[in-house]
């Protein structure tokens, strides 16, 4: 066995996609709502048993590799080590070299380069003093610049460049590929030049790129530059800090968003580990879906101004959609968490602790900023608020809020509750949902698909596939997948008991896809043997008929051919074919 295929043996299909989207057990498969399309009835299956899954929605299947590349968006080399490292195997080259290096997995070994020189030049090399005198003024021990990797970028405006030229083999597109450099004429120069270096690390402990820090605050040039959106990079997609951080937010449920790279050294610095930084403001819906995979708590620590506030409110949407608890930690005196640590920071630790619910949260905020008292007040506050409301999932928290806000109002509740309607029904008709177009195919090939998932799922496939092949002899052929499978399971011997697995191994590859979605299709429940024979014969006469019609209209067009071409014997060979299929037709 192969690496590849060892690898395979070793994941859990199951447990690998639970991590990542909640599965519902239905009989022998498991089912949910499909994470690569919107659909309101899941039909996204998982088989155990074949270790694969299927959407009979939008189409998507496959097995663990095909399921991590598409979910997380990999090349086929990238899932092969995460999963050889989660299966506890060493690849060998031969292993690696199953696919050639994709230009990914290039870029991130690039940009480990890069770190690793930022890192040196920090620590090491006389360019890196003011740097690290500029760290130590700010409290920032040797151990924690190791443990981030934290660099400094020489001014020179061509180190970095030369050093991966020169020494590490690199070509000039791949520099520029990874954002590490731009072309001034026919030179690179080093994208980051005299900066405080903070390498971007995803979860899978990947570079992905850069946030440079300038030294001097009153430089005219921007205080942070970021790689710019690469091939690896997307700056809606990363946090800074996953890399060091993801185990105590699993081990704590809760995960703490800060704004800056500052923010979240000085909270770890000070014992608070479960927190990261977004690269911009608002999150993202894969920012969402990637911490909701570690913790269900997310708690905004953002900056107390309207920015702040802004930002709050926008990443609200995504989360209720992941049905995670929504937190905010008010910072004392409106500061940012690296200044409130350093200044107060038992007042900071405190806050962390309590918490509150981002709804109370807004609420307090909004209440604090209008006229309660006027009729223009409560609606510029209504106005604020409800559309944030209307997004709860929760019904019972979504009421809770409602009559705290008609009670706050000295309103009803029943007014508050028509604003809602009106908010929401406008939100749904400004909303765009992006169908997947449904794959347009005849009731011939749906009735052979539900028809050979129909054999498989019982306990006598090889059995009603004779039957099923029996009723239809006449009239049968091997133009498409399904055809071929019935075929070649009527005909399988095996000496012990049905194997799906053994008959997989007897197939062709490109069968091997259909006979998969097989054993996932979703069929009705039948109590017994009896049913499912009756079902069989009952879908093999119909598709008999379907295809004796279609062999009719064919013969028409050809006996009127060849009375054109005054081909008389072949006339009346097929008009002998003619009457034959129309008298089975009648018979079935």
């Amino acid at each position: 066995m192969d690496q590849v295929a060892q690898i395979r043996e070793k994941i859990d299909l199951v447990s690998l996609i639970s991590e990542f989207i909640p599965l519902k057990k239905m009989g022998r498969n498991y089912k949910c709502p499909c994470p690569f399309h919107n659909e309101k009835s899941p039909s996204f299956v998982v088989s155990p048993e074949r270790q694969i899954w299927h959407c009979f929605g939008c189409g998507k299947g496959g097995d663990v590799y095909t399921f991590l590349m598409e979910y997380e968006r990999l090349e086929f080399p990238e899932a092969l080590r995460m999963l050889a490292q989660r299966a506890g195997v060493t690849l060998v080259n031969q292993a690696r070299s199953t696919g050639l290096t994709s230009q990914k997995e290039r870029l991130y070994q690039c940009n480990t380069l890069a770190k690793e020189f930022y890192h040196y030049v920090l620590l090491k090399h006389k360019a890196g003093e003011r740097a690290r005198e500029y760290l130590h003024n700010r409290g920032i021990t040797e151990a924690v610049i190791k443990t981030f990797m934290l660099g400094f970028s020489p001014s020179t405006g061509t180190a970095l460049t030369q050093y991966l030229l020169s020494k590490k083999n690199y070509t000039q597109e791949e520099i520029l590929a990874a954002g590490l450099a731009f072309q001034r004429g026919p030179r690179l120069n080093d994208f980051f030049r005299g900066r405080l270096m903070f390498p971007l690390i995803d979860h899978r402990d990947n570079v992905v790129g850069f946030s440079g820090r300038i030294l001097n605050s009153d430089d005219s040039t921007s205080k942070y530059i970021n790689t710019r959106e690469t091939l690896i990079y997307h700056k809606g997609e990363h946090f800074y800090g996953l890399s060091v951080t993801k185990d105590a937010i699993r081990r704590q449920n809760q995960a703490i968003v800060v704004e800056g790279e500052f923010d979240v050294i000085s909270c770890f610095e000070n014992g608070i580990s479960n927190v990261v930084a977004v690269k911009g403001t608002a999150l993202t819906e894969s920012h969402v879906n990637l911490l909701g995979r570690f913790a269900q708590k997310i708690t905004f620590c953002f900056d107390g101004d309207k920015a702040g506030q802004d930002a709050i409110k926008k990443s609200l949407v995504v989360v209720e959609k992941k049905n995670i608890t929504p937190t905010v930690i008010e910072i004392p005196g409106g500061k940012d968490p690296d200044e409130a640590l350093k200044t107060e920071p038992g007042q900071f630790k405190k806050a962390v602790k309590e918490d509150k619910g981002v709804y109370d949260y807004l609420l307090e905020k909004t209440f604090a900023e209008h006229d309660m008292q006027s009729a223009e007040g409560k609606k510029l506050i209504s106005d604020t608020l409800l559309p944030y409301l209307a997004v709860i999932k929760n019904e019972i928290i979504k009421e809770h809020y409602l009559r705290k806000l008609s009670s706050s109002l000295d309103t009803s509740y029943e007014s508050i509750q028509k604003e809602l309607e009106r908010v929401t029904t406008k939100s749904e008709s400004q909303s765009v949902v992006v169908e997947v177009p449904k794959i347009k195919r005849s009731k011939e090939e749906i009735l052979e698909e539900y028809l050979f998932a129909l054999i498989m799922q019982n306990d006598m496939p090889v059995h009603h596939a004779h039957l099923a092949v029996t009723i239809m002899s006449e009239v049968f052929s091997q133009e498409r997948a399904y055809q071929k499978l019935l075929l070649q399971l009527s005909s399988y011997v095996d000496s012990q008991a049905f194997s799906p697995q053994q008959f997989a191994k007897s197939l062709p590859q490109e069968l091997l896809a259909s006979f998969d979605t097989s054993l996932l299709f979703p069929l009705p429940h039948f109590s017994d043997n009896e049913k499912v024979t009756a079902e069989v014969e009952l879908k093999a006469k119909e598709l008999k008929k379907i295809y004796i019609d279609k062999r009719l209209k064919a013969l028409v067009v050809s006996i009127e051919q060849k009375k054109e071409a005054g081909d008389e014997a072949s006339v009346n060979t097929l008009s002998e074919e003619y009457s034959t299929l129309l008298s089975h037709r009648e018979l079935s």
